[in-house]
């Protein structure tokens, strides 16, 4: 290993497997595991009477059970269908295979070519996990096919195709899964964390002592954590299409959208004036008044902190503008009309209003 990679302490170990724990046990997981495995049997049990399918192949049933299910029934039918549309790509590679066989070639030449067409056939990105299927079902029909290959083949895509079919019906009746309450609560989540490192980049400040490594400590956790909402809120979206538990449901997926909207720039900008703070040496003339840039930071960190629907919003922004104009008239003024660079004062001015708007907009927004 390495001199310089980095050790994982106690800690950190202990946080990454109750992580790993709350993610393998959370709910959906559980309900997602319950719902596979009840498909898996019912396509397992019924796959005898698949028309034009051999029942010697049924064990094809579950596997395309366990392919189409995702947390989303938006996603189950896509990856099924892309699932379904790699194995018919790879059945005609693994043809290919058995006719290089059939003109004398030896049997591992055959098997390489199918293995490199179906590789290279798996570049083709629109495919998604389709792209996975090709090489594979091409190597089952050169290897599994034997002399019937035409009956194996059909009765390997039929066979599939029908696991794929329970699998979405499946994730479609049995408590389709809506995750639109569950991204309005991870958005709650990132407007604390970014409340947090606002606050604590204030108490820094007003103690006169910068920390370049909390600072960025701070930066990276949002970066993390804004990188994972925003999966979470897309998956949120993706939920709702053909799911009948999200008739009724616009206002909370407007109200997420607007605030995803929100939080995503308010993020971005407070990772960026975390980083001009963690790039300073020192606190001096050029940062203005220490007690005002303070309360600045604190006045738009009460901002953000304000949850929608709150009847205190309006005084919030206004104290949040106030103390970022009380800090802005406390910088110094620029010697000569030249004198625009290495000003980090101006620019966390600039950084805090543009916050305050964001919030203005996101919350008239979710009055009207």
């Amino acid at each position: 290993m390495p001199r310089n990679a980095p050790r994982r302490t106690a800690a950190q170990v202990a946080l990454a497997a109750r992580r790993t724990g709350r993610d393998v046990f959370s709910p959906r997981r559980l309900i997602l595991a319950l719902k596979t495995a009840v498909a898996a049997a019912v396509a397992w049990y019924l796959a005898p009477w698949v028309p034009y399918a051999d029942a010697e192949y049924s064990y094809y049933a579950p596997l395309g059970v366990l392919v189409s299910m995702y947390p989303t029934v938006a996603d189950s039918a896509r990856a099924g269908l892309q699932a379904l549309i790699g194995l018919a790509c790879g059945i005609a590679v693994g043809f290919g295979g058995l006719a290089i066989v059939g003109a004398g070639a030896p049997g591992i030449v055959a098997l390489a070519v199918v293995v490199a067409v179906g590789v290279t056939l798996g570049g083709i990105r629109a495919l998604g996990i389709g792209r996975d299927w090709i090489a594979l079902a091409g190597l089952f029909v050169l290897l599994l096919g034997g002399r019937d290959a035409d009956g194996f083949s059909s009765s390997y895509l039929l066979t599939m195709a029908f696991g794929v079919v329970i699998g979405v019906i499946a994730n479609y009746l049995l408590v389709p899964p809506l995750y639109l309450q569950s991204a309005r609560d991870r958005l709650s989540e990132l407007r604390a964390a970014v409340t947090t490192a606002l606050d604590r980049a204030a108490d820094s400040v007003a103690a006169g002592e910068l920390s370049p490594t909390t600072l960025r400590e701070d930066g990276a956790a949002l970066a993390e954590m804004s990188t994972a909402v925003a999966d979470d809120v897309d998956e949120a979206s993706r939920s709702e299409r053909a799911n009948v538990r999200a008739r009724g449901l616009g206002g909370v997926r407007d109200e997420n959208s607007q605030r995803w909207w929100g939080l995503e720039r308010t993020t971005y900008l407070a990772r960026d004036l975390l980083d001009v703070l963690a790039q300073q040496n020192e606190l001096d003339e050029r940062h203005g008044d220490l007690a005002a840039f303070a309360e600045a930071l604190r006045r738009v960190a009460d901002l953000v902190a304000t949850p929608p629907g709150d009847s205190d919003i309006k005084g919030r922004t206004d104290a949040a503008w106030q103390a970022v104009e009380a800090y802005g008239r406390t910088l110094p003024v620029p010697r000569d009309a030249t004198d625009t660079h290495d000003r980090p004062g101006l620019w966390i001015v600039g950084a805090l209003g543009r916050i305050i708007d964001i919030s203005r907009r996101v919350y008239d927004a979710l009055g009207e």
